[in-house]
């Protein structure tokens, strides 16, 4: 019985640090956006999307693990919140090497595109669209830019989800 409420206590805090985590993360993303003018790219945001994903799933798995459902109710949770950070942490590392010219980047990101074939209008357009490209780094800090610390944040929040979602099954041994 105590390891059972244990590696319920494991999983709780587990969940508390992934979502304090995720939401930071969030709200510095935003925050740049917002304040600090820093207008994010294609892969910027596909990036944000797993944390879209991953928080709500690990908040129901916390609340179910306080409700006392079935283990394998939270523990599914925790490794689909873990994949899609892994999703978001791989797509960082790709856009981080984009940036460092390490392969090419997407050839659509930050040029979307335009119905008309009208000059003027196209000329129109530009004056007031601003393209980011996810190649060039608008932003580092100890070398690493949004996308290198999106992918070191994500990578440690996949690892955390994930060990979770099998900790009980490492326990038994």
């Amino acid at each position: 019985m105590s390891v059972q409420i244990s590696l319920r206590m494991a999983h709780l805090h587990a969940g508390l640090i992934f979502l304090v985590v995720g939401s930071l993360s969030l709200a510095f993303a935003w925050g740049f956006q917002l304040i600090g003018g820093y207008i994010p790219c294609e892969l910027c945001l596909e990036q944000r999307e797993s944390y879209y994903l991953a928080l709500p799933l690990v908040l129901i798995a916390c609340l179910g693990l306080k409700a006392q459902w079935p283990q394998v109710v939270p523990r599914l949770l925790f490794a689909i919140a873990g994949l899609a950070m892994a999703f978001g942490a791989v797509t960082g590392v790709y856009q981080a090497g984009a940036e460092w010219g390490f392969w090419l980047g997407p050839n659509d990101c930050g040029a979307g595109g335009s119905e008309t074939l009208d000059v003027s209008q196209l000329f129109a357009q530009l004056e007031t669209t601003r393209l980011v490209s996810c190649t060039e780094a608008s932003w580092r800090l100890f070398g690493l830019s949004f996308a290198g610390w999106n992918a070191v944040i994500s990578g440690g929040m996949a690892k955390l989800a994930l060990l979770a979602a099998v900790l009980p099954v490492l326990s038994r041994r």
